[in-house]
């Protein structure tokens, strides 16, 4: 079973992704792997070099920071550069999943839903955390500014749409225990 695990950015969705892991379940990291992808994957760096300019690679990586500036100001080159990536990590997704041999695995990614691939999902965890928290959690851990968390969250689906196609929701705003609330989950996932 393909369990899809987001939230918008800040949200936590890392920190029950790991809770999961601590639990035995794999966890396919899509962020994770579309970095990873973009680093080394040569066709995936030269269409986006042909969209973005040939010195959105530097020293065989993608810049990231370059390609953010450049794509979030953009709605047509950011669904551009989405075009290119996201079905790179569908291919990389499908490898990884056919060497599963489990009760379900967790697909991690903040734009499940955005990216369409919430489709190849049979149950939808959404983490959620009040927009102020989530400012703070991105602005410490990634040292931007408020302007630029509020346009990557304009990005993104809000919370209420999320909840509405969700299984299940976890609440990260410190009020009940992300522990509790995973077990609750994954014993709810493997006795069904």
């Amino acid at each position: 079973m393909i369990v899809g695990l987001t939230g918008g950015i800040g949200s936590g969705k890392t920190t029950v992704a790991e809770i999961f892991q601590f639990l035995g379940v794999p966890v396919y990291e899509a962020d994770h792997f579309a970095k990873s992808i973009i680093d080394t994957d040569i066709r995936v760096q030269s269409r986006l070099q042909a969209l973005l300019g040939i010195e959105i690679v530097k020293e065989g990586k993608i810049d990231r920071p370059l390609m953010a500036s450049i794509i979030f100001n953009d709605p047509k080159l950011l669904e551009a550069t989405n075009s290119i990536i996201h079905p790179a990590v569908a291919k990389h997704f499908k490898a990884w999943l056919a060497k599963q041999n489990v009760t379900y695995i967790i697909r991690e990614a903040a734009i499940l839903f955005e990216s369409g691939s919430y489709r190849d999902c049979d149950k939808i965890i959404t983490v959620t955390a009040p927009q102020e928290l989530r400012i703070e959690r991105v602005m410490s851990r990634s040292k931007i500014s408020r302007e630029e968390v509020l346009a990557r969250m304009d990005k993104q689906w809000g919370e209420e749409e999320k909840v509405k196609r969700s299984h299940f929701v976890v609440q990260n705003d410190n009020s009940r225990s992300l522990i509790k609330q995973v077990l609750e989950i994954h014993d709810s996932l493997i006795n069904p």
